[in-house]
């Protein structure tokens, strides 16, 4: 689904020049900042830097032009071989025109994932054939076979979408989440498999850590005018963060900041060391959105489940069928 958002880039680079600390937030009826509405964050800025960047924090507008045609001819490409997984209709090729960074991971200063802890298992995926690999499968896209529905990635399954975290990190399409407050409690719904988190914001102890939630357990609280969410006790089904390990050890601080009418700051640390020998900072521009949120209908689990395993064990039946000369 798309939307379109309430300003061009040309005018959200006019609101980025200034300074943030002018701004003043409009307050709840609980006297809060207000971050209800719909906010998109796709983003055409890479979560790591590209090696062509080296130690650069920011490209200048030439690179970020540049990269734009580039971006766009990866998508016609998309076009030009056929439909494949998608075309470019179901693509947000939209991004800031004021954010300029060469990563959006702030840190490690490299812009780059850190280093993983020795024998954290690795699975990538993708739309394209199926890697060979161990259940659990915690990778989001593809799968390590089709024997059974547990050899398929989570988002195949409509558990947890490929952008839908928590942490929220830009992809492809349904780049969108809604934020609804009250005095006590902060709900988060994604787009993506329509999943609503509820936030306490009464600064209750979490959930006792023998309870483990495929998005783990969420804990609120302002600081100044940022929403501070704290979220723990994370499954193993799930990995940590990219294609690397699993989160049962993530430690995830996000922080929501209304910027301008128009932008909320979105800022995410990683902290799991049984992953990564160092924690991960990103920050992702969200922009508001000018439409409401429908509920997303995963029809990979709905339909294509089915249909994945029945033409496996047909292709098997064929096999079987030619070997024994019928």
């Amino acid at each position: 689904m798309k939307f379109k958002l309430l300003v061009s880039a040309i005018a959200l680079a006019a609101f980025g020049t200034a300074s943030a600390a002018d701004y003043k937030a409009p307050r709840t009826e609980w006297d809060q900042p207000d971050l209800q509405g719909v906010w998109n964050f796709a983003s055409n800025v890479p979560m790591t830097r590209p090696a062509l960047f080296g130690d650069n924090e920011y490209m200048t507008q030439e690179q970020a032009d540049m990269l734009a045609s580039y971006v766009e001819k990866q998508y016609e490409a998309l076009n030009n071989d056929g439909v494949g997984g998608y075309n470019t209709f179901w693509v947000e090729q939209a991004g800031r025109g004021d954010n300029l960074r060469t990563s959006l991971i702030t840190y490690p200063t490299n812009g780059q994932i850190p280093e993983r802890v020795e024998g954290v298992v690795v699975q990538t995926g993708g739309l394209g054939p199926d890697i060979e690999g161990e259940r659990p499968v915690r990778l989001v896209v593809g799968g390590i076979g089709k024997d059974s529905y547990e050899d398929r990635g989570i988002s195949e399954r409509c558990i947890v979408g490929f952008n839908s975290g928590p942490p929220f990190t830009p992809s492809m399409y349904n780049n969108n989440i809604q934020i609804v407050q009250n005095k006590d409690t902060v709900v988060i719904m994604t787009e993506m498999i329509h999943d609503a988190r509820i936030v306490p914001l009464n600064k209750e102890a979490h959930i006792d850590d023998d309870i483990r939630l495929w998005t783990g357990d969420s804990r609120g609280y302002w600081e100044g005018d940022t929403l501070v969410v704290e979220t723990r006790n994370f499954n193993d089904l799930t990995q940590s963060f990219s294609v690397f390990g699993s989160a049962k050890d993530k430690f995830l601080t996000e922080r929501f900041t209304r910027v301008d009418e128009f932008t909320v700051d979105y800022e995410f640390t990683v902290d799991d060391p049984s992953t990564f020998k160092d924690k991960i900072v990103a920050r992702v521009p969200m922009s508001k959105v000018d439409g409401q949120m429908y509920e997303y209908a995963c029809h990979e689990g709905n339909y294509g489940m089915t249909n994945i395993l029945r033409g496996e064990r047909m292709e098997e039946a064929r096999a079987a069928a030619g070997e024994s000369g019928e």
